[in-house]
């Protein structure tokens, strides 16, 4: 594993752990996912998975293939958050953030993967 890697590592599995415990009861994402028009269980659902996503990828810091899997699960997801504001006609900028974690999570998973 390089230094690159390892920060790249952290930055995502941190970001996916808040991200991932923010879904289980903060307002502005349980208004969200009904903004969505998604039920509450698939908010909790998602909650989990990128809560155990972005613990793969941090434990990738050790293991690289748990980094790969992590963030192949994690480009999933964010192409999934991409289709939902492509599906509700949201603006461009509420898709930056996706974007860029999907980008992340390519180049994570490429570095992982062998």
């Amino acid at each position: 594993m390089n230094i690159l890697s390892g920060i790249l590592e952290v930055i995502l599995g941190l970001g996916f752990l808040m991200f991932g415990f923010m879904k289980f009861g903060s307002k502005q994402m349980v208004e969200g996912f009904k903004h969505y028009g998604y039920p509450a269980w698939f908010r909790v659902l998602t909650g989990i998975i990128e809560t155990i996503s972005g613990a793969l990828v941090i434990a990738g810091i050790w293991y690289g293939m748990l980094a790969a899997w992590g963030s192949l699960v994690i480009v999933i997801t964010m192409v999934g958050a991409i289709l939902t504001h492509i599906k509700i006609k949201d603006k461009a900028k509420h898709m930056v953030m996706p974007t860029f974690l999907l980008i992340l999570g390519c180049v994570v998973l490429l570095i992982n993967f062998s």
